[in-house]
């Protein structure tokens, strides 16, 4: 019998402040972040790796929680390890999930456990996890989604329609994409701390590369975001796709009238325009300023919030994220969600390890969900990828298509012993990294895991 044996967890930062990689205006300063565990099973050499993402600060707390639903998986039989019943397993435990209920830091957590046992899955499969989940039933991939609260927009009779509808030509599109690629777009020229210079350098590379689309981050002074978005535009050219992020920092008015501002940029959407849980304030941005896009979703906490985005004709492009949802289960539910209410999916994956786990869950969307590639596009950010044993890989401005079993989600062991916090060589002789040792009373002698169980 294989069994799960025990588990590590990290606390593991970047420090992408330095370079002002990731700025924007609501996060300045971020050093992109993985709370990350290791599933270690009696298997040799057979891991589940997962995460979940933040931006520095805090994370220790994200790595605590995750710990916290860690014991009950010590022992678990590995052919009886049942991805969908392990999450309707979690979603029972009263103590542990009143802390959310299903957002914050207990629902992050949750999903980077989940994404570790859908890679142990998918490894144990010898599949990438988009074919895992391509190679299911429609009736399988049913019973795996989270669709509870969901019955007055979408019905399980509904939602295995749209799977049995796409069935028939899943093949089609597997071999579609593996010529072509799917769709991205960068934000790598975008960040808000980049200099004129820098944008303008990083904007010809992408057109160079083949990237039809170029998103750029907004919300600062409005004349800056104005000289900013003529180089962007400069450089891809009229027919170019552009598309502009505020964070979050405006009031619904605001966002109103700064979008207009903008408008003759001819941008394809306005991100997060608002505070990312108000419904309604989306819904009335996007009736003010159309034909310009409303999207959002990074920091959709969970698919109730998406149901009623959609319910309410808010946006124009659903952007969820592979770590803010609860892994796998949840945004199979959201992706049918979108397919019900023909609203393109296009992943947020701006962070470390993000374009590594949501390649996969594009991929499986349009394979076997909506069938549709109109509107789609994933994002796609040039940082950290080099720290991943399973990299993705973009070629004329399109993921290729994973071959390696997994969610790709496994981090090189070097980059551990680096940028673990605090311990590792990246922080240990930094200031920050010295005063969080010496307040650090938990971490074992090496000053690099956060915490270990079972090994």
């Amino acid at each position: 019998m294989s069994t799960i044996t025990g588990y590590e967890v990290f606390d593991v930062r970047f420090p992408t402040s330095r370079s002002a990689d990731g700025s924007d205006a609501m996060n300045k300063d971020a050093d992109y972040s993985a709370a990350y565990l290791v599933l270690h099973t009696s298997e040799p050499e057979l891991t589940g790796c997962g995460f979940t993402f933040t931006i520095g600060r805090g994370n220790e707390i994200c790595a605590q929680a995750i710990e916290a639903w860690l014991p009950r998986l010590v022992g678990r039989d590995l052919d009886t390890l049942d991805p969908a019943a392990l999450h309707r397993e979690f979603k029972t435990d009263s103590q542990l999930r009143w802390l959310g209920p299903e957002k914050g830091v207990i629902h992050l957590a949750v999903g980077a456990v989940m994404n570790a046992v859908w890679d142990l899955a998918a490894k144990r499969a010898g599949l990438p996890l988009w074919r895992l989940l391509a190679e299911m039933t429609p009736e399988q991939l049913v019973d795996a989604a989270d669709l509870s609260y969901l019955s007055d927009a979408l019905t399980r009779d509904e939602a295995l329609e749209i799977l049995r509808r796409a069935e028939p030509t899943r093949a089609d599109r597997i071999a579609e994409l593996s010529k072509t690629g799917y769709p991205c777009y960068t934000t790598s020229a975008g960040w808000l701390g980049y200099s004129d210079d820098k944008l303008r350098m990083l904007a010809e590379e992408a057109v160079a590369e083949g990237y039809k689309h170029l998103k750029m981050k907004v919300g600062g002074d409005l004349a800056e975001d104005r000289r900013r978005l003529t180089i962007a535009r400069e450089v891809i050219g009229p027919e170019g796709n552009l598309m502009i992020d505020a964070n979050q920092v405006w009031d619904v008015n605001e966002a109103i009238e700064n979008v207009r501002a903008l408008a003759d940029f001819n941008p394809l959407w306005i991100e997060e325009p608002t505070s990312p849980d108000d419904v309604l304030g989306h819904a009335a941005i996007r009736k003010e300023v159309a034909p310009i896009g409303v999207a959002t979703g990074e920091h959709g906490m969970n698919r109730v919030l998406f149901k009623q985005f959609l319910q309410a004709e808010a946006i124009d492009f659903l952007q969820l994220d592979a770590c803010r949802l609860a892994s796998v289960n949840e945004v199979i539910a959201v992706q049918l969600l979108a397919a019900k209410f023909g609203v393109p999916v296009c992943p947020h994956a701006g962070g470390v390890g993000l374009c590594e786990l949501v390649q996969h869950l594009s991929i499986f969307d349009y394979v076997a969900v909506s069938a549709d590639l109109t509107g789609r596009v994933t994002e796609f950010v040039d940082h950290l990828h080099e720290h991943f044993v399973d990299p993705c890989q973009v070629s004329d401005g399109a993921y290729v298509l994973p071959s390696q079993p997994g969610y790709s989600s496994e981090l090189r062991r070097t980059t551990l012993e680096q940028y673990a916090f605090p311990g590792g060589t990246e922080w240990a002789d930094t200031d920050h990294g010295r005063t969080a040792l010496e307040t650090l009373d938990t971490r074992p002698t090496d000053g690099l895991r956060w915490a270990v169980g079972g090994l």
